[in-house]
């Protein structure tokens, strides 16, 4: 048995985790996802020096584009041209990963609704009213759920 100074408790105790540092998808198409998360979404595209040098030769051939959230969270998305999930149908979940949920401020939530109607953006679910606030639920250009979200006023 191998011993370390600090066991697996003591490390992994509450508050010792910080933040998210990363999520990573794959993408089947990159432009059509690169246009939803930068566009649609409103996401900062990570570009120039901005990209982390470990990325720079996967984002210089088109294999990786980097969003950054307003909280600072990284979105990584690796192009996966061959990607197809095991089923086609996207009200099927295809993997361990539910959906992905963006907040919003409560007074701009009709206006986000407004930018997936005139992005003829697919609403799978929604809008929903529900105690912990209001969703609406619709998918990325690979199938993955993603909620708009806003607490309740």
């Amino acid at each position: 048995m191998v011993t370390t100074p600090h066991s697996l408790n003591s490390v992994l105790i509450p508050g010792n985790l910080r933040k998210v540092h990363h999520i990573a998808l794959n993408v089947k198409d990159m432009q059509a996802s690169r246009h939803f998360y930068g566009n649609i979404l409103g996401l900062h595209e990570l570009t120039g020096d901005e990209v982390p040098a470990t990325l720079v030769e996967l984002v210089t051939a088109g294999k990786v584009a980097n969003f950054v959230t307003p909280d600072g969270t990284i979105l990584d998305l690796f192009w996966t041209p061959d990607l197809t999930p095991p089923n086609p149908d996207p009200e099927q979940s295809f993997t361990r990963a539910y959906h992905l949920a963006f907040d919003i401020d409560p007074r701009l939530f009709e206006l986000a609704l407004a930018v997936l109607q005139e992005n003829e953006m697919a609403i799978a679910h929604g809008p929903v009213t529900r105690p912990t606030g209001r969703g609406v639920y619709f998918y990325d250009p690979d199938g993955l759920m993603i909620e708009i979200r806003c607490d309740p006023q």
